[in-house]
């Protein structure tokens, strides 16, 4: 996830970031004792320098090093009978910047983003994160649990963020002069609901490979699992993934001007995987007729059979060794979970028999809105110049980068046009960038202090700079431009210095 350019943040940059002149008006543990509406403090306790310790995916423990001293306070919220969100809240105890910054979560939520939690702290954030009202990362929690699922898809962040600007208020005396949301991927899809539902939560959002068109994004997935998987012969192997990818690279790598092994506008690239079709029955080096109209339906996207009309939009040139996610042996869980617990609510539900046009249709009949966050309306989150920051990578693996392009197309037309939407929100595709992040193009950028400066400065982001390292090493710098903008060549120069590009039209 792109939260921040790096960890340890250059002494330029932090003076970007000036110190609140607050003071703590409430002693951390005083905090237990706070009544809250549907809450119950669990806990209130100070936490050290360096006393904080993560448990990694294998389960050691270690402290985190150069964590400042802060008051970490715990609660559980219960805005329904069957609810039990559980968030925290952490407050610096010194040299706080005097802002809030939230923090989201991956796929089906079910546990909390102490890591990002550890960046905001380091950079003198109070933050918070919510485990979205259940635990652990399947869907199962919502069969016959409607108030869960509302609580995952929207209520439980809304709630954690009244709550920590309660906490802030008490502890510091002062409520945050700027709030913020940072995430990614369901996080994405929870900063714009947040910008639809709640539009005075924030007042800057980064919201990045937004999953918000949640079920249309589900059949997707299914589409491409049965692209490769209803006929065993229409598999693709791993090892093809490549013959495919350099012959998108010979067909489109030069559209930029410039030979560099990135698709700078995927959207330019009409690309035929035909050409690499098989002479001959089979080989490693080529594709068979099935696996060559597989392809097409990848690049193609889900459509409804009957109408032609489409579902969501499929993966873009350029991104096919990173294929496997979707299009591997087995289908994404987040999306067999999405049709077993909440369209079907049958956990033996077969993803080879789902209908691209009445079980879509079921489908976003029954979510009624709940996990779908498309309403391109954002005027009453811009009215008080509030600010949406999208960026999306190319190559994403997990959520085709076209369901965000087509969320960002209807809100400029809901604004009145690119001209007035330029001042409230802008998007940034990253070519070559997986899914939010990773990938062979430039994919470390930081979003949060470009949205500060738009928010703060009224600065808006006419670019970002993005790195790309090998082994620690910065090898490659290319500056993402906002849409419909792309980075072009100036014609001289090392084409991996973002000195030597410009934004343009395509």
């Amino acid at each position: 996830m792109n939260r921040y350019a790096t960890f340890a943040l250059p002494a330029f940059l932090l003076a970007a970031f000036p110190v609140y002149a607050a003071t703590v008006t409430s002693s951390c543990e005083s905090l237990a004792s706070l009544e809250l509406p549907s809450a119950t403090i669990t806990m209130a306790k100070t936490v050290p320098a360096g006393g904080f310790t993560l448990t990694g995916r294998g389960g050691a423990s270690a402290p985190v090093a150069d964590l400042p001293p802060f008051c970490r306070v715990a609660a559980t919220l219960k805005p329904t009978s069957d609810s039990d969100i559980k968030i925290e809240v952490w407050l610096p105890l010194a040299d706080w910047n005097g802002k809030f910054l939230a923090t989201g979560n991956g796929g089906w939520g079910g546990s909390l983003a102490y890591g990002d939690m550890v960046q905001d702290l380091r950079r003198g954030y109070a933050t918070a994160s919510t485990d979205t009202g259940h635990s652990g990362g399947s869907a199962s929690f919502a069969l016959g649990h409607p108030e869960k699922l509302i609580d995952y898809a929207y209520r439980s962040e809304h709630e954690m963020t009244l709550k920590a600007k309660a906490l802030i208020e008490k502890f510091y005396g002062n409520s945050p002069r700027y709030s913020y949301f940072d995430s990614c991927s369901s996080g994405g899809k929870q900063g714009v609901t947040e910008a639809q539902r709640y539009p005075n939560d924030y007042d800057g959002i980064v919201a990045g490979a937004p999953a918000n068109y949640m079920m249309h994004l589900q059949a997707e997935r299914i589409w491409i699992a049965q692209a490769v998987h209803k006929n065993p012969e229409s598999y693709i192997p791993a090892e093809k993934y490549p013959v495919i990818h350099n012959a998108v690279l010979a067909a489109c790598d030069a559209l930029d001007g410039v030979k560099d092994g990135l698709i700078e506008n995927p959207r330019a690239c009409h690309f035929d995987p035909a050409v690499v079709a098989c002479k001959n029955g089979d080989g490693p080096d080529c594709l068979t007729a099935l696996q060559v109209e597989a392809a097409k339906k990848i690049y193609a996207g889900a459509k409804n059979p009957r109408t032609g009309e489409e579902i969501f939009p499929g993966l873009e040139p350029g991104g096919e060794l990173l294929w496997s996610r979707l299009a591997g042996p087995q289908p994404i869980p987040l999306a067999t979970d999405t049709f077993k617990y909440v369209v079907f609510q049958d956990p033996n539900w077969d993803y080879l028999t789902l209908n691209f046009d009445e079980d879509i249709a079921r489908a976003d009949k029954i979510d009624g809105g709940v996990n779908n966050a498309i309403d391109p309306n954002l005027k009453p989150f811009f009215a008080h110049q509030g600010k949406l920051l999208m960026y999306h990578g190319w190559s994403d693996q997990q959520i085709p980068p076209g369901g965000t392009v087509n969320y960002y197309g209807n809100i400029v037309k809901a604004v009145g046009g690119p001209a007035k939407a330029g001042d409230s929100v802008r998007l940034f595709m990253v070519p070559g960038m997986g899914h939010c992040g990773g990938g062979d193009g430039p994919n470390v950028f930081d979003t949060v202090t470009a949205l500060e400066q738009w928010v703060e400065q009224g600065k808006a982001p006419e670019k970002m700079i993005a790195s790309h390292a090998t082994n620690g090493t910065v090898d490659r710098t290319r500056p993402l431009c906002p849409y419909p903008q792309v980075a072009h060549y100036k014609g001289s120069g090392s084409v991996d210095d973002a000195a030597n590009f410009s934004c343009k039209a395509p």
